[in-house]
């Protein structure tokens, strides 16, 4: 993952759950945020889906916080795909969310440090386990 020169403030982030319950990412300050804009069409989307849980186990919930934005699809696709996962997933049905955050295609990722602000930005699949990107994260807690 790669550093978000100046590390400016995160854009507001407000999206329901798979269970209907409203997620605001002002309300995760204090930890950080791994904010993941995806869908079930995208194949390296798909690949790199199971690392997400894999990385949100790494951490304590009070440390690291893993959401899964989709964009675009419903919650039926969206379940029968990620079953029961690790992490949080958001819909953003209209990409209205998506059109706030600098995304240049899918998947995009983002980091979120404990002050709000975005640290660290990747476009494209990775495997967020990967003890380098592991390594960055705890990086970040330590500021």
């Amino acid at each position: 993952m790669t550093a978000v020169p100046g590390t400016p403030g995160a854009p507001p982030l407000a999206l329901p759950d798979i269970d209907g319950k409203t997620l605001d990412l002002s309300t995760l300050r204090g930890r950080l945020v791994l904010v993941n804009f995806w869908a079930t069409w995208c194949p390296p989307c798909r690949r790199e889906f199971p690392s997400l849980s894999r990385l949100q186990r790494l951490f304590k919930p009070a440390e690291l916080a893993v959401l899964a934005v989709n964009v675009g699809e419903d919650a039926e696709t969206i379940f029968s795909f990620a079953g029961a996962s690790d992490v949080t997933i958001l819909l953003d049905r209209d990409s209205a969310a998506m059109r706030r955050w600098p995304v240049k295609g899918l998947p995009s990722t983002f980091v979120v440090d404990r002050k709000g602000r975005l640290a660290l930005r990747a476009v494209g699949g990775r495997e967020f386990d990967d003890a380098a990107i592991v390594a960055q994260l705890r990086g970040l807690l330590r500021l």
